[in-house]
């Protein structure tokens, strides 16, 4: 799985006010929880270009002055109008505890049901898995070589070596139906990918302030 690197200053007052200073300055208020210790701190939102705007998933390395920590991103917050980033939670990881992530899928093969006019209907854009931060994939292929038109693939089918899938096992994630019934399925919603956005980390004394100051930006900052 990829990395991406991302440096970090410890925050010395975590109320709202500094919060929104830290936000008009360019900077996101983040915290990492799952140590032995929460820490509070900033970071510029220009470096979560390539933790946020991709469809990757990645091991963030933090380095807050020096001390560096692995990391996946919990949970992110925008603003409704601009989609600045407000916040950002990140659940630190260790190399021999299991991690629960939201991984992509990536189709793979051509679909004989596919070629003779049928359609593929990808419902789940990702899984969830749960494996060690060395063990875990940077995407889940979906063979359909074999899909005929009324086939699917569901989690249960799925088998990677030392990652255990979360999701129900008779979730649907792949489906090929004949271009009519297709047409005919009702538009389902997307998948929450969050599945990935779980429970944020305590912000402090100031975390619920900071989200309601800012005129509902923040869903929640516990």
């Amino acid at each position: 799985m990829k990395k991406v690197s991302i440096s970090g200053s410890p925050r010395e007052d975590v109320g709202k006010k500094d919060a929104k200073r830290l936000r008009r300055e360019g900077f996101v208020p983040c915290v990492i929880y799952g140590g032995k210790e929460q820490i509070q701190f900033y970071a510029s939102e220009k470096s979560f270009k390539d933790i946020v705007y991709t469809p990757d998933a990645c091991i963030v390395e933090i380095d807050i002055n020096g001390k560096k920590m692995e990391a996946v991103l919990q949970d992110i917050q925008f603003h409704p109008v601009t989609d600045n980033i407000l916040h950002a939670d990140f659940l630190e990881v260790f190399k021999d505890k299991p991690v629960k992530m939201a991984l992509p899928i990536k189709v793979v093969g051509d679909s004989p049901g596919v070629i003779a006019g049928g359609k593929m209907l990808v419902k789940r854009r990702r899984l969830d898995v749960k494996a060690l931060p060395d063990k875990l994939p940077a995407e889940i292929d979906i063979d359909i070589s074999k899909l005929e038109i009324g086939d699917s693939v569901v989690v249960g089918d799925l088998a990677i070596d030392d990652v255990e899938f979360v999701d129900p096992a008779n979730s649907v994630v792949v489906i090929v139906k004949s271009a009519r019934a297709a047409m005919m399925a009702p538009v389902e919603p997307e998948e929450d990918e969050e599945g990935e956005e779980a429970e944020e980390g305590e912000e402090g004394e100031g975390a619920e302030g900071e989200g309601a100051e800012e005129g509902g930006e923040e869903k929640k900052e516990e």
